[in-house]
């Protein structure tokens, strides 16, 4: 069974970082690896995340020292993962097979090299935003994955490297676009797996949705594509789109 490795980044995350925990816990996948890279939190953080070690049925590692930002956290909660297949994960599981299910779809499909699902960003009142994509398509059709859905072989990681942190907001997408602009495939579970906390440095405002776009059109020409503009445009039409709900 290969191992799947949940990689974590918290910095007084304490409101809502039991919820992910628990619904970490919940997973019907035994083979789970659990790591948590802290910032250095001074909230209840570090106290539930020494308590989830001691009781979950999960190997944990973790880890609390200083970084410069997200990106620089993800790559430190990278160095700490063993797994076959390298997850980060902030959010909630929806589903007791959440995992189970990724797992599935990309055994099933022997030339991919990860998975990806729908997924939903929500506050505790109502949902926001929708992201659904489908099956892959053509980057140039303005189609990205979910990255908070993204299960991936680490051997990615190992050929194309971290996430660059002179990127705020959009190191995640400039990271897929390098992997995917090669031609690897993803295998995809039409099923919404994964609520996202809404409210997060590229969906806090309008300013940070500002930032986004420039970064992924940096993103874009950085990594070689053509008609970088056209492709903007459309990546921005889906998002749109998405805040519409799909009946």
């Amino acid at each position: 069974m290969q191992v799947v490795s949940l990689i974590l980044t918290t910095f007084n995350s304490a409101g809502n970082l039991s919820r992910t925990l628990q619904s970490i816990e919940m997973q019907d996948y035994s083979a789970i690896e659990v790591n948590i890279k802290d910032g250095g939190s001074k909230d209840e953080t570090l106290s539930i995340i020494k308590k989830y070690e001691q009781e979950s049925r999960f190997h944990v590692n973790w880890v609390s020292n200083s970084d410069k930002g997200i990106y620089d956290a993800m790559n430190q909660g990278y160095a700490l993962a063993t797994g076959d297949i390298l997850v980060f994960f902030n959010d909630l599981f929806l589903m007791p097979d959440a995992v189970s299910k990724m797992m599935a779809a990309i055994e099933a499909d022997e030339g991919c090299v990860g998975a990806h699902a729908d997924l939903v960003y929500a506050t505790d009142e109502k949902v926001v935003r929708y992201w659904k994509m489908g099956p892959q398509k053509s980057l140039y059709a303005g189609w990205m994955p979910g990255h908070p859905t993204l299960f991936l072989k680490k051997e990615i990681y190992e050929k194309y490297g971290l996430y660059d942190d002179s990127y705020k907001i959009a190191a995640d997408y400039e990271f897929m676009i390098r992997f995917l602009k090669d031609g690897n495939t993803l295998a995809y579970l039409p099923e919404t797996i994964i609520r996202m906390y809404y409210g997060g440095t590229s969906t806090s405002d309008a300013e940070s949705y500002a930032l986004s776009l420039k970064e992924g059109h940096r993103a874009v020409k950085s990594n070689g594509l053509k008609a970088a503009w056209w492709i903007d445009f459309l990546r921005t039409c889906r998002v749109l789109l998405q805040f519409i709900k799909k009946k």
